[in-house]
């Protein structure tokens, strides 16, 4: 198959238009694909989902999201669809690429635990330290130990369930896995976003992150560049969707 070709699901867990339209965007840049080959799901437009969303899809895309919160189904009622749906995708090896509350959803679907931190969470540009695994996995492979990332997460997890392999984590948690012999990636970083959106980002929810403007613009000084997260979004299509 070649890469005009692929058709792509992203699910999408943003409510703010603006973010909805950039997040789509960033995923097809740095997939370096159309941005007509993505069919996106939205759950807060269709909060109820099964596994037939996946039916002719060459791969799933799993966004952030900042107006939910997988501890709270009963709040957020598509979260236990969101988390089947990535179990189903591993149940039929669809290639699969979570990102932040993807990565949420997916240790949860895998049997594993999100703990909630109130403060001192990760914010901004964030140093990710690799596993030798990561050194031969078909996404991570060329990548450089410490390259930096952007990370914004009051959620984490700091241990991984039985088949899941760790690929790069942090001082405070876990950043990346993968499934075991089956094509899924998840990363607690965002891979899909570079510095500029994260300042668009930051205004926009600066007040569910931030406590006060010296406490903002501290982050927004403190983003750099992250070049090398944003290759991982076009090795996964270039290494596995394409090879697959």
């Amino acid at each position: 198959m070649q890469r005009k070709d692929l058709k792509i699901l992203l699910l999408q867990i943003r409510e703010d238009q603006k973010v909805r339209q950039e997040e789509l965007e960033s995923f097809a840049k740095y997939s370096e694909l159309d941005i007509t080959q993505f069919e996106v799901l939205n759950v807060f437009d269709n909060p109820s989902f099964g596994a037939d969303v996946l039916d002719d899809c060459d791969a799933l895309f799993v966004g952030g999201a900042s107006e939910a919160n997988v501890l709270k189904p009963q709040e957020f009622p598509f979260v236990n669809d969101a988390i089947k749906l990535i179990y189903a995708a591993k149940e039929c090896s669809l290639p699969t690429f979570a990102s932040c509350f993807g990565f949420q959803l997916a240790i949860l679907a895998f049997g594993g635990e999100i703990k909630h931190k109130e403060s001192d969470y990760e914010m901004g540009s964030v140093p990710i330290t690799l596993t030798n695994l990561a050194n031969i996995d078909p996404v991570f492979k060329g990548t450089k130990n410490n390259f930096p990332a952007l990370s914004v997460h009051r959620q984490y997890a700091d241990r991984l369930p039985e088949n899941l392999d760790l690929l790069a984590y942090t001082s405070q948690c876990i950043h990346s896995f993968k499934y075991r012999d089956k094509p899924l990636w998840a990363f607690q970083f965002h891979p899909e976003v570079d510095r500029s959106t994260v300042f668009d980002r930051l205004a926009i929810y600066k007040s569910e992150y931030t406590e006060n403007e010296a406490e903002f613009h501290k982050v927004l000084n403190s983003l750099v560049e992250t070049p090398e997260s944003h290759m991982l979004v076009k090795n996964f299509i270039d290494r596995v969707v394409l090879t697959s």
